[in-house]
């Protein structure tokens, strides 16, 4: 019975190959040609900076995403505003501690694509052990089984256990306040 049934898939596999109509399938993230760039505010100013993509595979059915998911690496965290080396060693060293993302315990970040419904992608983004689902629209491509992706996400980083200078916890903060959201550009190749 079992290899009647295994004759029937590869049977039916072969006959949408016939008919032209193409199978779902997974293509890697290219880590070198995607990126994300991330800004942050504060009342006083601004920083930004990028960080780097440590795996990925992506979903495709013909010309559209269905699925797939990446990692973030947060231990390629970078600043680009800050010029000064010190500064600059001494601020990465400050969001990778436990104040912000605590890289020691959670390394990496990650986002699961859940549902694309037109330019509009949900998934569950983890940050330090704890999963939002998040929505987002997107710019998303496919040609030649080639996929490019670009989103701009705003998101809050008190639902993810990140509170250090955030007023919605510390009142009297003042002019040292950091704003809750910070925004991420994310732009995906596939391979």
């Amino acid at each position: 019975m079992k290899s009647v049934k295994v004759v029937i898939a590869t049977l039916a596999l072969g006959l949408l190959t016939f008919a032209g109509v193409a199978a779902p399938k997974v293509v890697n993230v290219n880590k070198s040609a995607s990126s994300i760039a991330w800004l942050a505010k504060k009342v006083t100013g601004e920083h930004n900076g990028t960080v780097g993509i440590s795996a990925g595979a992506l979903n495709i059915d013909g010309s559209k995403l269905i699925g797939g998911n990446f990692t973030i690496d947060l231990k390629t965290i970078k600043a680009l505003d800050i010029t000064d080396p010190g500064y600059n060693q001494k601020f990465i060293g400050h969001i990778t501690s436990g104040d912000f993302f605590e890289i020691e315990k959670f390394p990496t970040a990650s986002f699961v694509i859940t549902k694309v419904a037109g330019n509009q992608v949900t998934g569950n983004l983890t940050v330090k052990g704890i999963t939002k689902s998040i929505t987002f629209p997107a710019e998303i491509s496919v040609k030649g089984g080639k996929l490019n992706a670009k989103a701009n996400i705003t998101i809050d980083r008190t639902d993810f256990n990140i509170k250090y200078g955030s007023k919605k916890f510390f009142d009297s903060i003042g002019d040292k306040a950091i704003y809750d959201d910070f925004a991420l550009t994310v732009s995906l190749v596939s391979e």
